[in-house]
């Protein structure tokens, strides 16, 4: 077998000095090498040096194709680096990635942390949100930033959503001679000036953070009261049955909280929303929660939208369910998809129940009570019984 035109060399901010034998002839014999200036800069590529466009474009690598080539990358270019967006676009036998420890390893060496019981986040280009999940007393995160500016920023997010007391491991240039660790508590931190190359280290401490499981309080979303309720809400996500990487449609989709905890629990759901004050509901909640990338708004009627939706795993009709849409759903269903549709009004009801004995499936009521004041004692109150119906392909 020939030796691939491209390798995938792995840096630490050691330079030549860390790196194998195996990287150190890469680099020897690379006609071209990639990198950011830094990277150039400590394995001295000088004029075979090529610095990654702005913005980040893997296509003059591609162009290369044929010659020797190394991509320079920080640490291990599989984890939240270029080397899977290379990876991508080749064959297996085009490529032979060489990682270093990444910076989540170094971190982790450096304070003794079991890296499988540390949550690992690249913040580069993510926003802060996306920690909202595993925000929660005692938990270990490592993470990593775009520049030294967004130290303080994290901080003072932090500190926003509870967690001010957390401590701060501050790591610059991690694993090189100019490495340097400072401690702080997040309240704190923006006081401190920081290099560019930095990651942090996070002790949390404060409150509860989001719970596992379905059902996130009403008053955890953005809504104008059209809003699948908190116990409803649990009992449809169990019924939808989420997985990770799954495809949710949410047509009618309200406020987007099926599709919210849909995604926090690790799919994508693409929400359909006609009304325009809703839809921006949906687009807080997503942001809100650091669900941007996960979760997909299309502004429109259900029925018309579906024909630009990739195949769904699982279809929650939460509004406007009707015998057309039904039917144009089910043809999209591959198999082993669940469509779930939850009724409050007789008509609709009335179509479930004739949907179930032509088509089969589950039918459920959901019939939930809570206690008010009833004089200077408690009684009961009834809130509008659901019937819900679910359907397997």
């Amino acid at each position: 077998m020939s030796e691939p035109w491209l390798v995938i060399v792995g840096l630490t901010e050691d330079g030549l000095a860390g790196l194998p034998s195996a990287s150190l002839a890469a680099i020897e014999r690379a006609e071209i090498i990639f990198g950011g200036a830094r990277h150039l800069d400590l394995v001295e590529a000088g004029a075979r040096g090529r610095a990654w466009p702005i913005p980040f474009d893997i296509e003059p690598v591609l162009a290369q194709k044929g010659k020797s080539v190394v991509v320079l990358t920080s640490g291990d270019p599989f984890w939240y680096g270029a080397g899977s967006s290379l990876a991508a676009h080749l064959s297996p036998d085009e490529f032979r990635a060489l990682p270093a420890p990444s910076v989540f390893s170094l971190v982790a060496a450096k304070f003794g942390w079991a890296l499988q019981d540390t949550t690992c986040v690249g913040l580069h280009a993510a926003p802060f949100t996306i920690l909202l999940p595993h925000l929660h007393q005692g938990t270990r995160l490592i993470v990593t930033l775009r520049d030294a500016e967004a130290v303080g920023l994290l901080g003072g997010w932090l500190s926003a959503n509870g967690f001010g007391a957390s401590t701060l491991h501050i790591c610059e240039r991690i694993g090189g001679p100019q490495e340097r660790i400072r401690r702080s508590s997040a309240s704190a931190v923006d006081a401190l000036t920081c290099d560019k190359l930095v990651a942090c280290a996070i002790e949390l401490r404060g409150k509860r953070g989001l719970p596992r499981g379905f059902g996130l309080p009403d008053t955890a979303f953005a809504s104008d009261g059209q809003i699948t309720k908190r116990p409803i809400r649990a009992i449809t996500l169990s019924t939808l049955a989420p997985r990770k990487g799954e495809v949710l449609w949410d047509l009618g989709a309200g406020s987007g909280s099926i599709s919210v905890e849909w995604c926090l629990n690790g799919g994508t759901s693409h929400a359909v929303e006609q009304h325009a004050t809703r839809a921006e509901n949906i687009r807080q909640n997503a942001k809100t929660y650091g669900l941007e990338a996960a979760l997909t708004l299309h502004l429109g009627d259900s029925l018309t939208t579906l024909a630009a939706l990739p195949d769904p795993d699982a279809v929650f009709i939460g509004g406007g369910a009707n015998a057309a849409l039904i039917d144009a759903v089910i043809t999209r269903l591959p198999e082993g998809a669940r469509l779930v549709i939850n009724a409050v009004t007789l008509e609709t009801e009335a179509l479930l129940v004739s949907e179930h004995a032509t088509r089969g499936g589950q039918l459920m009521k959901i019939e939930i009570s809570e206690t008010e004041p009833l004089g200077r004692l408690r009684g009961w109150k009834a809130a509008r019984p659901v019937l819900q119906w679910s359907y397997e392909s």
